[in-house]
């Protein structure tokens, strides 16, 4: 059976989080509505059709992995994330099983208003569509997150470096090979990079449902 799995990258170091006043060792296990933002991301993941769920660890590494301990996941860890996202994205698709997932949902941890019915519209919209590479949200015109990554694209993926994420992969592709869905949530253009942001996260609950 044809599977998309998900991987969720929650490794980086949170430097303008803590910069900015915030406490805690990273953003990713910052309470918001009472629950670690980095739990949010990966219960969404998990009460969709991707499988397997793998979340990538690095800084911090126990305050993540203890925020997510009673969860049905799978946990990778990168060595080199201070490196960036790109090795963390490395790290996570190798994690990939077998050739029967097609594709990776990749997540940013750091993303909390990620509903689970867009993660499951971009995985049947990926897989309806034969030739496509990849599969991203469109927000006013916005292209946002998660993305779907065909394993055409694994390699090429694997050799990003530093803070390079897939979005350059995404632009070289062609319209037949890049599927977009349009997504009303403002939760695909929305992350938590600051204590402000944060606030925010709070603020804006309403308009991300």
């Amino acid at each position: 059976m044809t599977r998309v799995g998900a991987i969720i990258l929650a490794a980086g170091q949170s430097s303008r989080f803590r910069a900015g006043g915030g406490m805690g060792p990273t953003k990713l296990v910052a309470k918001l509505d009472g629950k670690p933002i980095v739990r949010r991301v990966v219960e969404a993941a998990l009460a969709t059709k991707a499988h397997p769920v793998v979340v990538v660890t690095g800084y911090a590494r126990s305050s993540v992995e203890g925020a997510i301990a009673d969860l049905d996941l799978e946990l990778a860890f990168n060595p080199k994330f201070a490196s960036g996202l790109a090795s963390s994205l490395s790290v996570g698709l190798s994690a990939m099983p077998g050739e029967d997932v097609m594709g990776a949902l990749v997540l940013l941890g750091d993303m909390p208003w990620i509903r689970p019915r867009l993660i499951d519209a971009l995985i049947d919209a990926f897989l309806a569509r034969k030739d496509a590479l990849a599969a991203v949200p469109l927000r006013e015109g916005r292209r946002g997150n998660p993305v779907v990554l065909s394993r055409g694209l694994f390699e090429r993926a694997t050799r990003l470096t530093g803070d390079e994420g897939a979005r350059r992969l995404i632009g070289a592709l062609s319209a037949r090979e890049l599927v977009e869905v349009e997504a009303s949530d403002m939760g695909v253009t929305f992350d938590v990079d600051t204590p402000a942001d944060l606030a925010a996260a709070q603020r804006f609950r309403g308009r991300a449902l």
